[in-house]
């Protein structure tokens, strides 16, 4: 699916409301001014509000996408669109982008 490429700057939250971050962004590609960021990079997630197990199974610390761009790639890797997938873990749960650049797409 088509979407726009997510970078450094992009907001993206674990499903309880942690903050998410890529832990490698690719340096060598910019968008806006930011390196993007490819399918192989993790993310750690900050703030969950999941509970711990003995109330729920979270809070959610790190998140990984399963599904990146098809036709672009940094580095020899997919590079991340706002409509690619992941899951959480322990919860898992998806990733949500809810802001990115808005400047260059890709599928």
């Amino acid at each position: 699916m088509p979407g726009f490429l997510l970078h450094l700057g992009a907001t993206v939250m674990c499903a309880h409301g942690g903050q998410a971050t890529p832990t490698a962004p690719f340096p060598r590609v910019l968008v806006s001014g930011q390196p993007v960021t490819t399918l192989t990079a993790p993310y750690v997630v900050a703030g969950c509000s999941m509970p711990p197990p003995s109330a729920g199974n979270g809070p959610c610390v790190t998140g990984q996408w399963l599904v990146g761009a098809t036709r672009v790639f940094a580095g020899g890797q997919p590079v991340l669109l706002q409509s690619s997938t992941s899951i959480c873990t322990p919860t898992g749960t998806p990733m949500m982008v809810s802001v990115t650049q808005l400047r260059v797409s890709g599928v």
